[in-house]
């Protein structure tokens, strides 16, 4: 699958985004420049930013997102099983709530005023992309340690929360502000900041004081890389658009 990028608004700038999540998460995401590209600067985003992306290509997205989330609740609980550190379980366990209770809450929200109901939602089928993606983040969590997790669950979080920002700023007169700002709002900024400064720490306490120079780094620098590639693919999955099959 290949990713759709155009260039129209202003891009941001690895300046403004550098140390914002903490510096594990800079060293993936600075290591791979042309994926990081495909994923946070995707015709579907630049779509969302200036209001062009088709209402039916938005509507695939988020009932696919929601399964998408169903899942990404299972890897954010194995990662609070993987965790050793009071630290980590918090931050785990504050991710969890998050997309439960809220995250979730808005994909449901903007269906029912669609005519899509939850039941819908929570039984729709799973898209090729879909299934690779959460697959993969999960295959990763059983098959290696938290960090091998936090690797490949790294890039939607933060993604997410760089797009956010970017649109903000960006965007103009568009239907799509609401989705905007629950990845710009302050409170989403502040949590993916503990995140980052989380996974730091798991980091130095299980790789030293210099995470680049041990044996694991190109794992998971792998694992990241991946993710994200994923992640661009199922941009591409929304933009196909069409009728939200169940």
């Amino acid at each position: 699958m290949t990713a759709t990028v155009t260039s129209p608004m202003t891009a941001p700038t690895a300046a403004s985004m550098t140390g914002r999540y903490g510096s594990l998460v800079e060293q993936w995401r600075a290591a791979c420049p042309a994926e990081w590209q495909a994923y946070t600067r995707h015709a579907f985003v630049q779509g969302l930013g200036d209001g062009t992306l088709p209402r039916a290509a938005f509507l695939q997205y988020l009932v696919q997102d929601y399964v998408f989330l169903v899942h990404f609740c299972r890897a954010w609980s194995l990662a609070i099983v993987k965790a050793e550190t009071l630290e980590e379980t918090r931050a785990c366990t504050g991710i969890l709530d998050a997309l439960v209770n809220h995250e979730m809450a808005l994909h449901v929200q903007t269906c029912a005023a669609e005519g899509i109901g939850e039941a819908t939602l929570y039984g729709a089928i799973e898209e090729i992309e879909t299934l690779a993606y959460t697959r993969y983040v999960m295959d990763t969590g059983l098959q290696g340690d938290f960090l091998d997790l936090m690797a490949a669950l790294a890039p939607c979080c933060f993604g997410h929360g760089e797009i956010g920002l970017w649109l903000a700023q960006e965007a103009g007169d568009t239907p799509y502000r609401a989705w905007i700002d629950t990845y710009a709002d302050p409170d989403y900024q502040q949590a993916m900041a503990q995140v980052g400064a989380m996974i730091d720490g798991a980091a130095r306490r299980r790789l030293g004081e210099a995470p680049m120079a041990s044996a694991r780094w190109p794992q998971l620098q792998h694992r990241f890389t991946t993710a994200t590639r994923l992640e661009a693919g199922f941009w591409d999955m929304g933009l196909r658009g069409g009728s939200c099959r169940a």
